[in-house]
């Protein structure tokens, strides 16, 4: 097989998702045949990096835009892109983004196609979409979108940096009231806050998906080998570090950003206990302007 020729650009990209050396970045692309994620692998097995970063990507602007019903038991999240960060931060593109949204929240359209066919105030989304392209003068598409409702609970929503990144959480109750109690209210919009800044995987433990398991595994394994120790230890190291993975990435498990002291579990706990109610997470949707 012909060596795969490694840039330059490749080098620097794997040295920004793994802040590892460059050497070694180099070294990883060649054993991984040019491969960005086998590279990061690589340098994962050989103890040189943590979980690679998201390198920014950011192929273009746009916004992402949410809406919650009034009863707080559904909500949207829907992401435009456009050109420029001025018209992606331009309160009538971000308003058009929400807009959106609440129709993704209304109609649960099947995907983008249906969503352009739906109705927007008395025209389809994709016209009201082609009269915003003309009135700005830029090319815009609407990208992705994530609906939720809640059957027994709430739903609550947060744009973070003008619609950088949305946020939108779904949780799980047993007295209506609870939606309106302002200790929830407070948890709902932190816990949302905890999503868009630390971008979990999944909101409990049991939704980490088996293949992501069985993928950290055998990094852990292969780190674990390098000890020289014997297995029954290195099985106790690879289990250690997957315990140590849940709690940096799934949310429940995670400490919570404004106070380090309490995991997100502890903080549903304690308002569980002010509520005079048992309140759960049960999943969540971030849509990333960074991963567009």
């Amino acid at each position: 097989a012909m060596m795969a020729n490694i840039t330059a650009a490749q080098v620097k990209q794997l040295r920004e998702m793994t802040d590892s050396p460059m050497m070694e970045c180099k070294k990883a692309l060649v054993e991984a045949d040019g491969d960005m994620d086998a590279a990061v692998d690589i340098l994962r097995k050989n103890g040189l990096a943590a979980a690679a970063k998201k390198a920014g990507r950011e192929t273009n602007e746009g916004a992402v835009g949410a809406f919650v019903s009034d009863d707080a038991t559904a909500g949207a999240l829907c992401e435009v892109a456009c050109e420029t960060d001025f018209v992606g931060s331009n309160p009538k593109f971000t308003g058009f983004a929400a807009a959106v949204a609440q129709v993704v929240s209304e109609t649960n359209p099947a995907d983008v196609d249906a969503l352009l066919k739906e109705s927007l105030v008395g025209e389809t989304v994709e016209s009201a979409l082609t009269e915003l392209i003309h009135t700005m003068g830029e090319n815009m598409k609407i990208t992705r979108f994530a609906a939720r409702k809640a059957a027994n609970g709430a739903v609550s929503s947060y744009v973070h940096m003008g619609g950088k990144i949305g946020v939108i959480v779904e949780f799980a109750f047993n007295n209506a009231e609870t939606a309106q109690n302002e200790a929830f209210k407070t948890f709902a919009h932190d816990v949302c806050l905890q999503v868009a800044a630390v971008a979990p995987i999944c909101a409990v433990r049991e939704d980490v998906p088996a293949e992501t398991i069985e993928h950290e595994m055998s990094i852990y394994k292969a780190q674990a080998a390098e000890s020289g120790k014997p297995e029954a230890i290195q099985e106790k190291i690879a289990t250690g570090r997957l315990e140590k993975f849940y709690k940096e990435q799934v949310l429940t498990e995670q400490a919570f950003v404004k106070d380090a002291d309490m995991t997100i579990a502890q903080y549903a706990a304690k308002v569980s206990k002010e509520t005079g109610d048992e309140i759960r997470i049960v999943g969540f949707d971030r849509i990333s302007r960074a991963d567009a």
